[in-house]
C-alpha cells in the first residue's frame, strides 16, 4: 500500500501541486470572509434544558445582556457644571445610531399624573442644561425622593451610572464596534474635562473588548508559531530550503483551516482562534520526520529518487497514525454537544489531517525538484549530551525497571492528592489579567451597584392575567426582597417596582406612597398606564408577556464564579418554592450568568466522557496497528500518568477547572499518544526486520528513536509555550500545562513504556545476531 502511495505521489507531482495550490487559493478566498464572534461563548448544547429555557425567555422578554454601563463616583456629581457635562454626555450618546435608550441621573423620566386625560405623562428631567443652583438642588431632591432610581442610576455614596441599551439588531454584530468606540471617546472626553475617573462595563462592552483581544492574539500567535518553527527548523537542518518550504506548506494548512471555519459558518472565538497556530505547531513535526528520513536515506547511496520513495513509504504510516491520534484528541470534543467545543474540535481535527496529507505529498515533491543537499557522513556523536542521556535511560530501563515502576506509583499517588484539591470554578471575565482595565471597571460596579451581570427570574403564574393578581404581586415582592438580601445581587427591576413608582406618581410623587397599590388603586393605576400609550406601556411590556401570564424580574450580580453561583442557586430554589409554590407558579432562574455557570458544569461532566472516548478510539487504533492486546494496554499508561500529574499540578497550584483549562486533557492525550506511536512503530519494525533480541531492539529504539522523539517534544514544548504570551489567563495556563504534559509524556514514553515492553515480551526468545547490516533494513523512524 505504502509503496503504491509513494509511487503515486512521485509520478503525479504536477497534478498534486496544482490540486493543493487551487485548493489553497479557494480556501484563501473563503478565509477573507472570516468574522469575529461578538456573542457570548455557546458552551451549552442547544438542546440543553437550561439553554432552551434561556432562549424561550429571550423570545418572550428580549435580550438580557444588551446594556452597557458608564459609571463615576465623586462628591461633585451634583455640582451644576459637572452635572451638565453628565447630562450632555447622556444626550450625545442617546443620539447615536443603534442606541435604543439611555437612562442616567442626567437623563431620567419622572411619571406625572394627568387627571384630565386620566393617564401618566413622562416628564424629562432635566428638561435641558441646569441653569441655577436651586434647579440643581430640586433635581437632586427629586432623585433622592424617588426610590425607583436608587440603586438603578445612583447610590447615596456619590456614585452614579449611565445605562445604555443597544438595539438588538446590532447587539451581536460587528456594527456595534464603531458605536462602542464613539461612546468610549465621549466618555474619555468627559473624564478629561471633569477630572473624574470614568468606568465602562456591561456585557456588550466586555464581549467587544474580548473579541478585540482575540483578534490581536490570533495574529500574534500565528506569527510566533511560524517564527518558533522556523528557528527550530534552522537549528535542525541549517538550510534555507529546509526552513522555507515546510513553513510554506504549514501556512497553506493555516489557510485551509481558516477557510474551513468560514465554509462551516463558524466565527473566530477565543478557542477557534487557536486553531491556526496549532496547525503550525502540529504540522511542523511531519516535515521534520520527512526531512530527517530523506537525508538519512540520501546518505546511503546519494540516490535522490530512491531516498524520496523510501521516505514516503516508511514515514507515511508513522505520521498517519500519529496525526490520527492527534486528530482524535481534538475530534472527541465534537461529541460533547457543546457548540463551542464542536466547532473547535471538528475544524482542528479535519485540518490536522489535511495538513498531514499536504506535508506528506508536497515536501517530497518539492525536494524532488531541488538539488540533493550536500550532507556529511552520518556519525553517532556519542559524546553528545542527548545521546549520553538516552544511553543512561536505556541502562535504567534494562537494569532498574522496578525503580521506574516504584517512581511512577509514588508520583501518581502524590499527583492524586493534588487532583483531590482541584477547584471547579469559572468566572465570566476570569481569563483577563488582574491589572486589566476591564476587571478594574467591573470591580467598581460590583462595589457600588452589586455588579453588571444579568440574573433573570421568569415567573409563570399559569393563569391568564395572573401577573396582576394582587396576591401574586405580593408573593413576587417577597421573593424579590429575599433575593436582593444576598450581597451578590442588586435590587430588582420588575413589574412590582414599576407599579410602586406608578403608585407614588398617582399620589403626586409623594415618596411615602412608593408601595404596591391595593386592589382598588391597582385598577386605576393600570388604566392610567394603558391610557398613556406606547411610552408609558413600555414601563411594563418588557417585563410582562402579552397575555399577562408571565413576568420577568431582573437583577444585576457580581461575577462571583460558577462555584458560588451554583451554591446560591441551590439555596434559592427551596426558598423560592416556599414563596411561590411549584403547583401554582413555574419559576425559572436564567440569564447569561446562569448559562455561563451551567456551561462550566457541563464541560466538566463531558471532560471525562471525551477523555474516555479518546482513550477507547486510540486504543482501538493501536490494536489494529499492532494486533496485540498487551501492547494496547501497556501503551495507555505512559499517556494517562502525565494527565494525572498535570491534574495534580492544577490542584497544588490552585488552577481551577474551567472552560479554558478543561481542554488541556483531551488535546494532551492525543498529542502524547503520538510519542507512544513513534516508539512502538519503530520497535515493531525492527522486530520484524531484524533478528535482534527484544532488549537489543528496545536499546536501539530508545537511543535512535529517542532522538527524534525528543526533538519533536521540544518543538511541541516551545510551540505551545508561545501561548504563555496571551492576555487571557486560561490560554496562558493551556499553553503552559500542555507544554509540561507533553514533556512529562516524553519521559514516561522513554522509560515506563520500554520497561513495560520488556516485561510484556520477556518470554519471547529471539536469536541474537551481530550482523550490523540488519540495522540497515530496520526502516521507519530515524533520528
Amino acid at each position: 500500500m505504502w509503496i503504491k502511495l509513494s509511487r503515486f505521489i512521485l509520478q503525479n507531482r504536477i497534478a498534486i501541486i496544482v490540486f493543493f495550490l487551487l485548493g489553497t487559493v479557494f480556501m484563501a478566498y473563503q478565509a477573507k470572509n472570516v468574522k469575529l464572534s461578538y456573542t457570548g461563548s455557546k458552551i451549552l448544547p442547544v438542546t440543553d434544558s437550561a439553554f432552551v429555557k434561556y432562549n424561550n425567555f429571550k423570545k418572550t422578554f428580549g435580550e438580557d445582556g444588551s446594556v452597557m454601563v458608564i459609571g463615576i463616583r465623586s462628591p461633585a456629581i451634583f455640582k451644576k457644571e459637572i452635572y451638565n457635562q453628565w447630562v450632555q454626555l447622556s444626550n450625545d450618546i442617546q443620539k447615536l445610531k443603534g442606541i435604543k435608550q439611555v437612562l442616567s441621573s442626567g437623563r431620567i423620566f419622572q411619571l406625572e399624573k394627568d387627571t384630565v386625560n386620566q393617564k401618566f405623562q413622562l416628564k424629562a428631567i432635566p428638561a435641558g442644561l441646569v441653569k441655577t443652583d436651586a434647579e440643581m438642588d430640586s433635581i437632586k431632591n427629586t432623585l433622592y425622593n424617588t426610590q425607583f432610581f436608587e440603586g438603578l442610576v445612583y447610590n447615596r455614596q456619590n456614585a452614579t451610572l449611565m445605562a445604555i441599551t443597544f438595539d438588538t439588531k446590532i447587539l451581536n454584530t460587528a456594527d456595534r464596534n464603531p458605536i462602542l468606540k464613539q461612546i468610549e471617546e465621549k466618555a474619555k472626553a468627559f473624564q478629561e474635562k471633569s477630572k473624574i475617573q470614568v468606568h465602562i462595563s456591561g456585557l456588550p462592552y466586555i464581549r467587544t473588548a474580548v473579541s478585540k483581544l482575540v483578534s490581536n492574539e490570533f495574529v500574534l500567535f500565528l506569527g510566533l508559531s511560524i517564527l518558533v518553527s522556523a528557528i527550530i527548523l534552522l537549528i535542525f537542518f541549517r538550510k534555507f530550503y529546509a526552513v522555507f518550504f515546510p513553513i510554506l506548506v504549514v501556512i497553506m494548512g493555516v489557510i485551509w483551516s481558516i477557510g474551513t471555519l468560514v465554509l462551516f459558518g463558524f466565527e473566530l472565538t477565543i478557542l477557534t482562534g487557536l486553531i491556526p497556530p496549532l496547525i503550525v505547531i502540529i504540522g511542523i513535526p511531519n516535515s521534520i520526520l520527512l526531512l530527517n528520513k530523506y537525508q538519512n536515506e540520501l546518505r546511503k547511496d546519494g540516490d535522490k529518487q530512491r531516498a524520496l520513495s523510501v521516505t514516503i513509504e516508511r514515514i507515511a504510516v508513522t505520521t498517519l497514525i500519529a496525526n490520527i491520534t492527534a486528530a482524535i484528541g481534538f475530534g472527541v470534543l465534537y461529541f460533547t454537544g457543546s457548540e463551542l467545543l464542536m466547532q473547535f474540535g471538528s475544524v482542528a481535527s479535519i485540518n490536522v489531517m489535511i495538513t498531514w496529507l499536504m506535508c506528506l505529498c508536497l515536501i517530497p515533491i518539492i525536494f524532488s525538484y531541488l538539488p540533493a543537499p550536500k550532507l556529511n557522513a552520518q556519525t553517532h556523536v556519542e559524546e553528545g549530551f542527548l545521546h549520553k542521556l538516552l544511553v543512561k535511560t536505556d541502562v535504567l530501563v534494562q537494569n532498574k525497571s522496578s525503580l521506574i515502576y516504584i517512581a511512577t506509583i509514588v508520583i501518581s499517588i502524590i499527583a492524586f492528592i493534588g487532583v483531590m484539591r482541584i477547584n471547579v470554578n469559572g468566572y465570566v471575565v476570569d481569563d483577563l489579567p488582574k491589572n486589566s482595565e476591564i476587571l478594574t471597571d467591573l470591580k467598581f460596579f460590583e462595589k457600588n451597584f452589586e455588579g453588571i451581570l444579568p440574573l433573570e427570574v421568569s415567573v409563570d403564574t399559569k393563569k391568564k392575567n395572573g401577573v396582576f393578581n394582587l396576591t401574586n404581586l405580593k408573593r413576587m415582592e417577597k421573593m424579590e426582597k429575599m433575593i436582593s438580601s444576598y450581597p451578590e445581587f442588586s435590587r430588582s427591576i420588575s413589574v412590582n417596582m414599576g407599579l410602586k413608582y406608578a403608585t407614588q406618581a398617582f399620589y403626586n410623587n409623594d415618596s411615602t406612597f412608593f408601595r404596591l397599590p391595593d386592589n382598588m388603586e391597582k385598577n386605576f393605576i393600570l388604566s392610567y398606564i394603558a391610557n398613556g400609550g406606547k411610552g408609558n406601556a413600555s414601563l411594563l411590556t418588557n417585563f410582562v408577556s402579552k397575555d399577562n401570564q408571565s413576568t420577568r424580574i431582573s437583577f444585576q450580580m457580581a461575577d462571583v464564579g460558577s462555584k458560588r453561583l451554583d451554591a446560591i442557586m441551590a439555596e434559592l430554589k427551596p426558598r423560592i418554592d416556599s414563596i411561590l409554590p411549584p403547583d401554582k407558579f413555574d419559576v425559572e432562574l436564567t440569564g447569561s450568568s446562569v448559562i455561563f455557570s451551567k456551561g462550566t458544569d457541563y464541560m466538566l461532566k463531558h471532560l471525562f466522557e471525551s477523555i474516555g472516548l479518546a482513550i477507547v478510539l486510540i486504543s482501538l487504533l493501536r490494536l489494529a496497528q499492532f494486533k496485540s492486546l498487551g501492547i494496547m494496554f501497556i501503551s495507555l499508561l505512559p499517556n494517562i500518568v502525565p494527565l494525572i500529574i498535570t491534574a495534580g499540578i492544577m490542584g497544588y497550584f490552585g488552577i481551577s477547572l474551567k472552560p479554558s483549562t478543561i481542554l488541556i486533557f483531551t488535546i494532551a492525550f492525543g498529542l502524547a499518544s503520538d510519542q507512544t506511536i513513534y516508539f512502538l512503530t519503530r520497535y515493531q519494525q525492527e522486530l520484524n526486520l531484524t533478528n535482534f533480541s527484544v532488549p537489543r531492539v528496545v536499546t536501539d529504539t530508545i537511543t535512535e528513536t529517542g532522538v527524534s522523539m525528543t526533538h519533536i517534544a521540544l518543538i511541541l514544548f516551545f510551540g505551545f509555550g508561545i501561548f504563555t504570551a496571551s492576555t487571557f489567563g486560561g490560554t496562558v495556563v493551556l499553553g503552559l500545562l500542555l507544554s509540561i504534559t507533553l514533556f512529562v509524556a516524553l519521559i514516561f514514553n522513554l522509560t515506563l513504556l520500554p520497561a513495560l515492553v520488556l516485561w510484556l515480551d520477556k518470554k519471547k526468545v529471539r536469536k541474537v545476531v551481530s550482523d550490523e547490516d540488519s540495522l540497515k533494513n530496520a526502516g521507519g523512524f530515524d533520528h
